[in-house]
């Protein structure tokens, strides 16, 4: 195993990077379709077919998930992604064509690098060919090249963060996995110890300041000018156990307690956290086990995202400050 969402089979990973402009698109693919549902906790997402994942409505397997920079700019790489599944004949079956769904959010990295370059469709479309099976690469890479967090105090105090993925086995044969990208105003925690790994950094540049205390003492840049969502955590969870469309929304929302444990604030109204959840696989899983796991591999792909971070566009990575 990897210790990455690529160990659950048919899960497929692919990056665009552009270090230059700061930005970039990562895919997950699972091209002959997944069960799939989504959880949207936080108040200013930038998404795309999401609501076609409710248990209610018709589509009940995607070909893909997209995460892109760019901001709402971002969502356009999906056409990218529908253009390499299309050509591979992989999608929804009409009676005229076949519609690869594909499952879109966004974080917002417009402060650093070029706000003028964002991922479009051939961005997408290059992310999906750079996709494959086996280990995948973290840190400051595709969706999370342009990724910060702590920036309460504004972008120039923020670390610089990036995308993480984790991956448990339960029992002899389920296995749980997480991949996400971490862009939040607030504090990267370490779950298991409750330290501040991540968060605005403090003028000697040696440590961080706890954004919650912060915000109860009043010092929050946002309450001094117009506030703008700048923020997101984005992640996908997968699983080779055989789940329906409700278990699987069920999934994805327990996974997002996984954000709750190692970002906090989480769920803000400046955040767009989502989470969507995969099934893949005929194993026989209990839901509660299932999700309670979720968490837990959110939480490590979270600290592991800070952790493969490298300092870019001036803004410095963990790994930088000690």
């Amino acid at each position: 195993m990897y210790n990455a969402i690529t160990d659950v089979p048919g899960i497929k990973v692919g990056h665009y990077t552009d270090k230059k402009a700061v930005t970039g698109c990562t895919v997950i693919l699972c091209e002959t379709g997944a069960v799939a549902g989504v959880d949207v906790r936080g108040s200013a997402p930038g998404t795309r077919e999401t609501d076609l994942l409710r248990p209610m409505n018709l589509v009940e397997r995607v070909h893909a998930i997209l995460l892109s920079g760019g901001s709402a700019f971002g969502l356009d790489a999906a056409g990218g992604v529908m253009r390499y599944l299309e050509e591979r004949d992989f999608g929804y079956e009409t009676l005229v064509a076949k519609v690869p769904i594909v499952p879109t959010a966004i974080i917002f990295d417009l402060s650093i690098g070029n706000a003028k370059i964002r991922p479009g469709i051939e961005e997408g479309y290059r992310a999906c060919l750079a996709a494959n099976d086996k280990e995948v690469a973290e840190g400051c890479v595709g969706a999370g090249t342009g990724a910060t967090v702590g920036k309460i105090l504004g972008i120039e105090r923020a670390t610089k963060s990036g995308l993480g993925t984790s991956s448990c086995k339960i029992g002899d044969d389920i296995i749980v996995a997480a991949l996400v990208v971490v862009n939040a105003v607030g504090d990267v925690i370490d779950h298991r110890t409750g330290k501040i790994l991540a968060g605005p950094r403090n003028q000697e540049n040696k440590g961080f300041h706890n954004t919650v205390e912060l915000l109860t003492q009043g010092q929050n840049r946002y309450r001094r000018q117009d506030p703008v969502p700048q923020n997101t955590t984005l992640g996908v969870v997968a699983t080779n156990a055989s789940l329906n469309k409700e278990h699987v929304n069920k999934l994805a929302q327990m996974a997002q307690d996984g954000i709750a444990r190692a970002i906090n604030p989480s769920h803000t109204m400046y955040d767009g956290d989502t989470i969507f959840a995969l099934s893949l696989g005929d194993k026989i899983g209990d839901i509660t086990i299932l999700g309670a796991v979720s968490a837990e591999v959110v939480a490590d792909a979270i600290v592991r995202a800070v952790q493969h971070a490298e300092t870019l566009a001036g803004i410095p990575a963990i790994k930088d400050m000690r």
